[in-house]
């Protein structure tokens, strides 16, 4: 691969803007398409209602969903000395990295783990919990094994069906919802729905795909009595998303790397839909535009049919900003990764990406965005300015002076894509 690093330097300070505490949503309304909808489209704003959306997409519109389901990713100890320990889960480290085979797993498995009050758990001591449901009593063992990578060793069990309870059964019973730090609270047990999407299918994420939240079935009957087709990627959304943006060169962030999860028949549909796909979430747009930049990985290799099948998955986070001979068309890629696909008989990749969307970014797949509205200053504020330009100023000033609430449980936009002359 021919390439070399043309980056820009991207100030901080320009993606700022002053949002107030009481602007952000810290629960959700309901129903939940009853929420704000602003729709921008070639400097023009309008004001709706989200149940209003399928009004406002065409009918040739092909809308991708981000189908993750958020884990009780929190879990608390308490040694017998009083002291409480919090374990956050990360990520899968063995037996298997691939999230949904972790989840699966039965007696034992080691995490990547954040951990609260560290400084009170030793090396190889071992914390329990124990808890009695109605129709189980479910055992949950901790040991710290690594205390600087922050690897935890889990082993767990129940009374009645001893170690064939798959991990993810003992987390949904014995774990809690993470909420984003930034709404200030606790999660309570209507958390456990309003912070899942109707459609969540694969469990993994630790954050939910938050602009999915305002998808009711009113609203899907009615994009299907408009014709409108729609299909699903998985991204696990890992705790990094809510990482604050601390260089003043957004560029030199380090971001983090999650997982995602395409199937054949996604990428045969957006094959014959580019031009009309429109994504709901930021998670979403990243999945779709990693897509583009592995099929160039493959375009690019000298015979991506006779590559083999452990070629990994991986977008780093400038891939798209390097000097590249040759660069194909999204069709091109797409069809490069349909090819090495059926080659090698798969019905799904699972990767990684770390992609970094920031102004000066090319789009390839995506036309349309269904996004809420995000923290000053972060990654995902960058990618809605790389995809609207200077005018995501002019966005969000009418959505604060509009009364719009912000954030995870906030209200939610339709934005089409900058054109470019």
């Amino acid at each position: 691969m021919n390439s070399t690093s043309l980056l820009p330097e991207i100030p901080l300070a320009e993606f700022q803007y002053e949002l107030p505490d009481e602007r952000i949503a810290r629960y959700p309304v309901s129903p939940r398409d009853s929420s704000k909808l602003l729709v921008y489209q070639n400097g023009t704003i309008a004001h709706q209602s989200f149940g209003e959306l399928p009004a406002f997409l065409p009918a040739s519109a092909f809308l991708v969903f981000n189908d993750t389901k958020v884990i009780p990713a929190r879990v608390f100890f308490q040694k017998d000395t009083g002291a409480h320990i919090e374990v956050f889960l990360l990520h899968p480290e063995a037996p298997s990295r691939v999230i949904n085979e972790a989840m699966q797993q039965t007696h034992r498995g080691v995490w990547s783990c954040m951990i609260g009050n560290k400084k009170r758990w030793k090396t190889g001591e071992t914390l329990s919990l124990r808890l009695q449901a109605p129709t189980e009593t479910y055992i949950l063992e901790a040991t710290l094994i690594d205390s600087s990578k922050n690897w935890v060793e889990f082993r767990w069990w129940g009374e009645s069906a001893g170690d064939t309870l798959p991990f993810v059964e003992v987390i949904k019973v014995l774990g809690n919802i993470p909420l984003p730090p930034y709404l200030g609270r606790d999660a309570d047990i209507n958390d456990s729905t309003t912070y899942q999407t109707v459609y969540s299918k694969i469990e993994g994420a630790v954050a939910a795909p938050t602009a999915g939240l305002h998808f009711t079935d009113r609203v899907f009957e009615a994009l299907a009595k408009k014709g409108i087709e729609k299909s699903f990627v998985t991204l696990h959304v890992g705790a990094g998303t809510f990482q604050p943006v601390k260089v003043q060169n957004a560029v030199e962030h380090t971001m983090h790397a999650e997982q995602v999860i395409y199937r054949q028949e996604l990428i045969q549909n957006l094959l014959e839909k580019l031009g009309q796909v429109v994504v709901v979430g930021t998670t979403s747009m990243r999945s779709l535009e990693s897509l583009y930049w592995f099929g160039v990985k493959l375009c690019l290799a000298s015979n991506p049919a006779l590559l083999s099948g452990d070629t990994s998955f991986f977008i780093e986070k400038l891939a798209p900003y390097q000097s590249y001979a040759y660069l194909p068309s999204a069709a091109e890629s797409l069809s490069a990764v349909l090819e090495y696909m059926k080659h090698h008989q798969l019905t799904e990749i699972v990767g990684e990406t770390e992609i970094m969307i920031f102004p000066g970014y090319d789009f390839k797949i995506c036309t349309g965005l269904i996004t809420n509205f995000h923290q000053p200053g972060s990654t995902l504020m960058l990618l809605v300015a790389a995809f609207v330009g200077t005018d995501w100023k002019k966005i969000y000033a009418e959505a604060l002076s509009n009364n719009y609430r912000f954030l995870s449980y906030g209200d939610s936009s339709l934005l089409w894509k900058k054109q470019t002359n």
